[in-house]
Protein backbone atom coordinates (compact mmCIF):
# COMPACT_ATOMS: atom_id res chain seq x y z
CA UNK A 1 0.00 0.00 0.00
CA UNK A 2 1.41 3.17 -1.22
CA UNK A 3 2.71 6.31 1.61
CA UNK A 4 1.70 8.80 -0.96
CA UNK A 5 -1.11 11.12 -0.13
CA UNK A 6 -3.95 11.07 -2.94
CA UNK A 7 -4.60 14.19 -4.47
CA UNK A 8 -8.40 14.21 -5.75
CA UNK A 9 -8.97 17.84 -6.62
CA UNK A 10 -8.03 18.41 -10.75
CA UNK A 11 -10.28 20.60 -12.77
CA UNK A 12 -11.97 19.01 -15.76
CA UNK A 13 -13.09 21.47 -19.04
CA UNK A 14 -15.46 20.47 -21.01
CA UNK A 15 -15.57 21.85 -24.23
CA UNK A 16 -18.36 20.69 -26.25
CA UNK A 17 -19.65 17.25 -27.65
CA UNK A 18 -17.44 14.89 -26.21
CA UNK A 19 -14.21 17.37 -26.30
CA UNK A 20 -12.69 17.89 -22.87
CA UNK A 21 -9.20 18.33 -21.34
CA UNK A 22 -7.61 17.91 -17.96
CA UNK A 23 -4.22 17.77 -16.17
CA UNK A 24 -3.48 14.69 -14.34
CA UNK A 25 0.01 14.16 -12.90
CA UNK A 26 1.49 17.32 -14.55
CA UNK A 27 0.25 15.56 -18.47
CA UNK A 28 -2.07 17.67 -20.67
CA UNK A 29 -5.09 14.53 -21.68
CA UNK A 30 -7.25 16.08 -24.49
CA UNK A 31 -10.78 13.62 -25.13
CA UNK A 32 -12.01 13.02 -28.73
CA UNK A 33 -10.99 16.49 -30.14
CA UNK A 34 -13.70 18.34 -32.13
CA UNK A 35 -13.70 21.69 -33.48
CA UNK A 36 -15.00 22.20 -36.43
CA UNK A 37 -17.49 24.66 -36.82
CA UNK A 38 -21.36 24.11 -36.86
CA UNK A 39 -22.90 22.45 -39.79
CA UNK A 40 -23.21 19.28 -41.21
CA UNK A 41 -21.28 16.69 -41.31
CA UNK A 42 -21.32 13.00 -43.32
CA UNK A 43 -18.88 9.90 -43.20
CA UNK A 44 -19.31 7.65 -45.90
CA UNK A 45 -22.34 4.80 -45.38
CA UNK A 46 -23.09 6.83 -42.20
CA UNK A 47 -25.69 9.77 -41.09
CA UNK A 48 -25.53 13.00 -41.84
CA UNK A 49 -24.51 14.73 -38.23
CA UNK A 50 -25.69 17.82 -37.79
CA UNK A 51 -23.04 19.83 -35.26
CA UNK A 52 -25.03 22.86 -33.31
CA UNK A 53 -22.45 24.51 -31.33
CA UNK A 54 -18.95 25.23 -31.56
CA UNK A 55 -16.51 24.59 -29.00
CA UNK A 56 -15.74 26.84 -26.42
CA UNK A 57 -12.24 26.31 -27.10
CA UNK A 58 -9.53 26.57 -30.08
CA UNK A 59 -7.52 24.01 -30.62
CA UNK A 60 -4.27 25.29 -30.11
CA UNK A 61 -1.88 23.57 -27.29
CA UNK A 62 -4.50 21.36 -25.71
CA UNK A 63 -2.81 18.94 -24.94
CA UNK A 64 0.48 15.87 -24.49
CA UNK A 65 -2.07 13.35 -24.67
CA UNK A 66 -5.42 12.64 -26.79
CA UNK A 67 -7.60 9.98 -25.76
CA UNK A 68 -9.87 8.94 -29.04
CA UNK A 69 -12.27 6.77 -28.40
CA UNK A 70 -12.45 6.41 -31.90
CA UNK A 71 -11.46 7.34 -35.06
CA UNK A 72 -14.84 7.28 -37.75
CA UNK A 73 -16.91 9.23 -36.59
CA UNK A 74 -16.80 13.02 -36.93
CA UNK A 75 -18.35 13.62 -34.09
CA UNK A 76 -15.82 12.42 -32.22
CA UNK A 77 -12.73 13.14 -34.58
CA UNK A 78 -13.63 15.99 -37.30
CA UNK A 79 -11.54 17.42 -39.69
CA UNK A 80 -9.72 19.88 -37.25
CA UNK A 81 -9.11 17.35 -34.61
CA UNK A 82 -7.06 14.89 -37.45
CA UNK A 83 -5.49 18.08 -38.08
CA UNK A 84 -4.39 18.83 -34.54
CA UNK A 85 -3.09 15.39 -33.85
CA UNK A 86 0.64 15.37 -35.58
CA UNK A 87 1.25 18.04 -32.98
CA UNK A 88 0.51 16.01 -29.87
CA UNK A 89 3.45 13.77 -28.81
CA UNK A 90 0.51 10.69 -28.15
CA UNK A 91 -2.68 9.98 -29.17
CA UNK A 92 -4.58 6.79 -27.88
CA UNK A 93 -7.00 4.73 -29.28
CA UNK A 94 -8.72 1.60 -30.82
CA UNK A 95 -6.25 -0.92 -32.50
CA UNK A 96 -8.31 -0.54 -35.54
CA UNK A 97 -7.49 2.86 -34.92
CA UNK A 98 -4.10 2.89 -34.09
CA UNK A 99 -3.70 1.36 -37.71
CA UNK A 100 -5.47 3.93 -39.29
CA UNK A 101 -3.51 6.60 -38.05
CA UNK A 102 -0.11 5.28 -38.06
CA UNK A 103 0.22 6.57 -41.78
CA UNK A 104 -0.15 10.24 -40.81
CA UNK A 105 0.51 9.70 -36.88
CA UNK A 106 3.76 7.27 -37.11
CA UNK A 107 5.06 6.17 -33.85
CA UNK A 108 2.87 9.21 -32.19
CA UNK A 109 -0.63 6.89 -31.94
CA UNK A 110 -1.15 3.64 -30.65
CA UNK A 111 -4.36 1.43 -30.21
CA UNK A 112 -4.96 -0.38 -26.73
CA UNK A 113 -6.78 -3.59 -26.41
CA UNK A 114 -9.36 -3.80 -23.55
CA UNK A 115 -6.96 -3.96 -20.49
CA UNK A 116 -3.92 -2.97 -22.34
CA UNK A 117 -1.84 -0.53 -20.28
CA UNK A 118 0.86 2.12 -21.47
CA UNK A 119 3.05 4.03 -18.37
CA UNK A 120 3.98 7.80 -19.33
CA UNK A 121 6.17 9.23 -17.98
CA UNK A 122 5.57 12.36 -15.69
CA UNK A 123 7.57 15.47 -15.94
CA UNK A 124 7.92 15.72 -11.92
CA UNK A 125 9.14 11.99 -12.35
CA UNK A 126 7.10 8.75 -12.01
CA UNK A 127 4.67 7.51 -14.66
CA UNK A 128 0.81 7.51 -15.39
CA UNK A 129 -0.84 4.40 -16.14
CA UNK A 130 -3.56 4.98 -19.02
CA UNK A 131 -5.58 1.23 -19.22
CA UNK A 132 -7.44 0.41 -22.63
CA UNK A 133 -11.18 -0.42 -21.21
CA UNK A 134 -13.56 -2.09 -22.35
CA UNK A 135 -16.68 -0.03 -24.55
CA UNK A 136 -19.50 -0.96 -27.02
CA UNK A 137 -20.92 1.62 -29.17
CA UNK A 138 -24.59 0.13 -29.05
CA UNK A 139 -26.64 -2.41 -27.29
CA UNK A 140 -25.93 -6.00 -28.08
CA UNK A 141 -22.81 -8.53 -28.41
CA UNK A 142 -19.80 -7.18 -29.21
CA UNK A 143 -19.54 -8.74 -32.93
CA UNK A 144 -22.85 -7.47 -33.54
CA UNK A 145 -22.40 -3.88 -32.41
CA UNK A 146 -18.85 -3.53 -33.78
CA UNK A 147 -20.22 -4.50 -37.40
CA UNK A 148 -22.18 -1.27 -37.64
CA UNK A 149 -20.57 1.22 -35.55
CA UNK A 150 -16.87 -0.21 -35.27
CA UNK A 151 -14.41 -0.43 -32.37
CA UNK A 152 -14.48 1.94 -29.74
CA UNK A 153 -11.83 2.23 -26.40
CA UNK A 154 -12.13 3.51 -22.79
CA UNK A 155 -9.45 4.35 -20.70
CA UNK A 156 -8.91 4.19 -17.15
CA UNK A 157 -5.86 6.61 -15.38
CA UNK A 158 -4.14 5.57 -12.32
CA UNK A 159 -0.92 7.04 -11.28
CA UNK A 160 1.25 6.96 -7.61
CA UNK A 161 -0.10 9.70 -5.65
CA UNK A 162 -2.92 10.37 -7.72
CA UNK A 163 -6.87 9.74 -8.18
CA UNK A 164 -8.38 7.22 -10.11
CA UNK A 165 -10.40 8.39 -13.60
CA UNK A 166 -12.71 6.90 -15.85
CA UNK A 167 -13.49 8.06 -19.44
CA UNK A 168 -15.67 6.16 -20.85
CA UNK A 169 -15.92 7.05 -24.46
CA UNK A 170 -19.02 6.30 -26.68
CA UNK A 171 -19.77 3.25 -24.35
CA UNK A 172 -23.58 1.75 -24.31
CA UNK A 173 -22.85 -1.26 -22.21
CA UNK A 174 -23.44 -1.39 -17.97
CA UNK A 175 -22.15 -4.41 -18.44
CA UNK A 176 -18.95 -3.13 -19.75
CA UNK A 177 -19.06 -0.77 -16.58
CA UNK A 178 -19.20 -3.21 -14.13
CA UNK A 179 -16.46 -4.68 -15.98
CA UNK A 180 -14.14 -1.80 -14.95
CA UNK A 181 -15.73 -1.42 -11.70
CA UNK A 182 -14.48 -4.94 -10.44
CA UNK A 183 -10.87 -3.89 -11.42
CA UNK A 184 -10.78 -0.40 -10.41
CA UNK A 185 -13.69 1.07 -8.16
CA UNK A 186 -13.93 3.32 -6.64
CA UNK A 187 -13.29 6.00 -9.56
CA UNK A 188 -12.63 9.47 -8.11
CA UNK A 189 -13.64 11.17 -11.43
CA UNK A 190 -15.24 9.62 -14.42
CA UNK A 191 -16.11 11.37 -17.50
CA UNK A 192 -18.96 9.95 -18.92
CA UNK A 193 -20.34 10.21 -22.59
CA UNK A 194 -24.08 10.48 -22.27
CA UNK A 195 -26.64 12.40 -24.50
CA UNK A 196 -28.82 9.46 -25.68
CA UNK A 197 -28.20 9.14 -29.58
CA UNK A 198 -30.18 7.38 -31.66
CA UNK A 199 -30.81 6.52 -35.31
CA UNK A 200 -33.52 5.07 -36.50
CA UNK A 201 -31.53 2.56 -38.71
CA UNK A 202 -29.30 1.37 -35.78
CA UNK A 203 -29.95 -1.11 -33.77
CA UNK A 204 -34.08 -0.51 -33.95
CA UNK A 205 -33.32 3.52 -32.58
CA UNK A 206 -32.08 2.29 -28.90
CA UNK A 207 -29.10 4.20 -27.58
CA UNK A 208 -26.07 4.04 -28.65
CA UNK A 209 -24.08 6.15 -25.84
CA UNK A 210 -25.30 5.64 -22.24
CA UNK A 211 -28.35 7.58 -21.87
CA UNK A 212 -29.21 10.02 -18.66
CA UNK A 213 -30.19 7.26 -16.33
CA UNK A 214 -27.52 4.81 -17.45
CA UNK A 215 -25.16 7.22 -16.81
CA UNK A 216 -26.28 8.17 -12.97
CA UNK A 217 -26.05 3.96 -12.91
CA UNK A 218 -22.73 3.94 -14.12
CA UNK A 219 -21.71 6.52 -11.63
CA UNK A 220 -23.35 4.00 -8.38
CA UNK A 221 -21.75 1.05 -9.88
CA UNK A 222 -17.89 2.69 -9.76
CA UNK A 223 -18.47 4.72 -7.00
CA UNK A 224 -17.94 7.40 -8.71
CA UNK A 225 -16.97 10.66 -6.45
CA UNK A 226 -17.61 13.03 -9.50
CA UNK A 227 -19.19 12.73 -13.02
CA UNK A 228 -18.59 15.03 -15.50
CA UNK A 229 -20.54 14.26 -18.49
CA UNK A 230 -19.73 15.08 -21.64
CA UNK A 231 -20.99 14.15 -25.20
CA UNK A 232 -24.68 15.50 -24.48
CA UNK A 233 -24.27 18.84 -26.25
CA UNK A 234 -23.62 20.43 -29.61
CA UNK A 235 -24.78 17.56 -31.79
CA UNK A 236 -28.41 17.32 -33.30
CA UNK A 237 -28.33 13.48 -32.95
CA UNK A 238 -27.91 13.88 -29.03
CA UNK A 239 -31.77 13.16 -27.74
CA UNK A 240 -31.12 14.12 -23.71
CA UNK A 241 -29.39 17.34 -22.22
CA UNK A 242 -28.49 18.39 -19.07
CA UNK A 243 -31.67 18.96 -18.40
CA UNK A 244 -32.01 15.06 -18.49
CA UNK A 245 -28.59 14.62 -16.65
CA UNK A 246 -30.02 16.99 -13.71
CA UNK A 247 -33.09 14.66 -12.98
CA UNK A 248 -31.59 11.30 -13.33
CA UNK A 249 -29.00 11.96 -11.07
CA UNK A 250 -31.17 13.69 -8.27
CA UNK A 251 -33.33 10.43 -8.97
CA UNK A 252 -30.48 8.54 -8.37
CA UNK A 253 -29.34 10.31 -5.20
CA UNK A 254 -26.38 11.55 -6.50
CA UNK A 255 -26.79 15.38 -8.19
CA UNK A 256 -24.55 16.30 -5.94
CA UNK A 257 -21.16 14.20 -7.71
CA UNK A 258 -22.23 16.09 -10.95
CA UNK A 259 -19.78 18.69 -12.23
CA UNK A 260 -20.58 20.25 -15.42
CA UNK A 261 -16.63 20.77 -16.38
CA UNK A 262 -16.29 24.47 -15.85
CA UNK A 263 -12.69 24.23 -14.47
CA UNK A 264 -9.84 26.04 -15.61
Amino acid sequence: MSSVPVTTDFPVRALGGPTALFEYGGLRFLTDPTFDAPGDYARPGGPVLTKTAPATATPADLGDVVLLSHDEHPDNLDTSGRALLPGIPLTLTTPGGGERLRESLGDKVRGLADWESVELDRPGGGTVTVTGVPALHGPGPREQVEAFTGQVVGFVLTGEGLPTVYVSGDNASLDAVREIAGRFAPVDTAVLFAGAPRFPVLFDNQVIVLDSEMAAEAARILGARRVVPVHYDSWAHFTEGREQLEAAFTAAGLADRLDWGKGA
